[in-house]
């Protein structure tokens, strides 16, 4: 039986790889995009080439594994095991050479979220994180910020590519904006929900995402001691996500749903 720490070895080591390769082609100045789902939803060519290194890694190191890939990979497996994989989560800012782009690579079981492995080549920084042992930037545990004060916190957000739901959320913001610290968007929620992690956030919030989006931050940030759930304080899914330090959790629910 393969064990967690396994799993986690496997995924870093292949987020690593195909990270390094990003980073290089980024470097190079080679950079192409499409678009897919809207005008803002992008797509590069080293997402895909991304996506394919890890796939086919995954089928060397774990052949009977079950594969979900944002860029089209979908592996059916016999193990019991299901990898979630972003090959490039912020492609957008990965496209303008803005480094708050990662890679995501995240396993589930029957239980749920089991181990998470969050890169980003261009910060340098590798957050893991395994369910109940724990989550760790770079090797050193890292945990949530400690605060109970909601005009205190630091709180984060992404906007949806589905433009006719900006203003919606846009309005969300605006109200939020004046019962805490400060909002920021950096455009990757693997990265926001590492970032809840390790305490440079207080929360982060956004809707409609996907599974590749959300697995691995998961185990880190719950890892960390982030409460990791939907609007409402319920089980979270790629719908609704709300990943908050515990101090201001409830605040947040009840500031959210006055604005929704």
């Amino acid at each position: 039986m393969t064990s967690r720490r396994e799993l986690l070895d496997v995924a870093e080591q292949l987020a690593r790889r195909a990270g390094d390769m990003a980073l290089h082609g980024r470097k190079s100045g080679n950079v192409s995009a499409t678009t897919k789902s809207s005008p803002t939803d992008m797509v590069t060519q080293y997402d895909k080439a991304s996506e394919e290194m890890i796939t086919q890694g995954l089928a060397q190191l774990r052949p009977d594994d079950a594969i979900i890939g944002e860029e089209g990979s979908n592996t059916h497996g016999t193990s019991g095991i299901t990898w979630h994989i972003d090959p490039i989560d912020g492609t957008s800012n990965f496209y303008f050479d803005i480094p708050m782009w990662a890679v995501s690579i995240g396993a589930v079981d029957e239980h749920g979220p089991l181990v998470g492995v969050v890169y980003a080549p261009a910060l340098g920084e590798m957050f893991t994180g395994i369910r109940g042992e724990g989550a760790w930037l770079n090797g050193t545990p890292i945990g949530v910020r400690q605060n109970d004060n909601l005009a205190d916190a630091l709180v984060c957000t992404g906007f949806s590519y589905r433009v006719h739901e900006r203003g919606e959320h846009a309005a969300r913001v605006a109200h939020m904006i004046t019962h805490i610290r400060d909002i920021r968007r950096f455009g990757a929620a693997a990265i926001d929900l590492c970032f809840v992690a390790c305490g440079r956030y207080d929360a982060y919030f956004e809707e409609h995402l996907h599974s590749w989006d959300l697995v691995a931050g998961h185990v880190i940030a719950t890892e960390a001691g982030a409460l990791v759930t939907n609007y409402e304080g319920h089980s979270v899914t790629p719908a609704q996500v709300l990943a908050a330090q515990p101090g201001i959790q409830q605040q947040l629910i009840s500031l959210i749903a006055h604005t929704s």
